[in-house]
C-alpha cells in the first residue's frame, strides 16, 4: 500500500530526467496505443523539442525517484499544449496528476500564456476525468493533428 500522504515535489526539466520523461511515457502509450513517429521525436529529444522551443516539462519526485510527468508545447505567443502526461502505474490514485496539472496551469499564467489546449483519447477516462476537474472544455478537433489515437480537443482559457 502507497503511503496517501507521501511528499510529492514537483521539480522543472533538467537534462538528467530526459530519460525518465521518456520511460513514463513510452510505458503508458505502448500499453493503450500504438508509439506514433511523433511521439518518438519528442520523447527522444525532449531539450530540442519541447525546453528549446519555448516550452516546460515537469515532473513529480517522491524519495528521489521520479515518477510523473508533464509537457507544455509552445504554440504560438498566447498558448502551450499540455501533452505527454504519465504517472507512473506504482503511484496513481496519489493525486500525482493534480500536482503536475496545477504546475502547468501556474506556469502558464506565470509566463502570460492566456490559454492551453490538450489532445486525448476518450478511452484515457481518468485523464479526461483530471482535464474537466480543471476546467478543460472540450472544442472541435483539430483535423491537422499529428496523431492517429486522438479523438477528443479540450481547452482551458487562462
Amino acid at each position: 500500500m502507497l503511503n496517501q500522504s507521501a511528499n510529492v515535489e514537483i521539480i522543472e526539466f533538467s537534462q538528467e530526467y530526459a530519460t525518465e520523461f521518456a520511460r513514463l511515457n513510452y510505458e503508458w502509450i505502448q500499453e493503450l496505443f500504438k508509439i506514433e513517429t511523433h511521439d518518438r521525436e519528442m520523447l527522444d529529444n525532449p531539450t530540442e523539442y519541447i525546453i528549446n522551443a519555448g516550452g516546460q516539462i515537469f515532473f513529480a519526485q517522491i524519495d528521489n525517484e521520479i515518477v510523473g510527468t508533464v509537457a507544455l508545447l509552445k504554440e504560438g505567443d498566447e498558448s502551450f499544449e499540455l501533452a505527454k502526461m504519465a504517472v507512473s502505474s506504482n503511484y496513481r490514485g496519489l493525486k500525482i496528476g493534480e500536482k503536475l496539472m496545477s504546475a502547468c496551469l501556474d506556469y502558464s499564467k506565470k509566463v502570460g500564456k492566456k490559454r492551453v489546449f490538450l489532445l486525448s483519447n476518450t478511452k484515457l477516462v481518468p485523464a479526461i476525468t483530471l482535464y474537466k476537474k480543471f476546467g478543460f472544455q472540450e472544442i472541435p478537433l483539430d483535423p491537422n493533428n499529428l496523431y492517429e489515437r486522438t479523438d477528443i480537443q479540450m481547452e482551458i482559457n487562462l
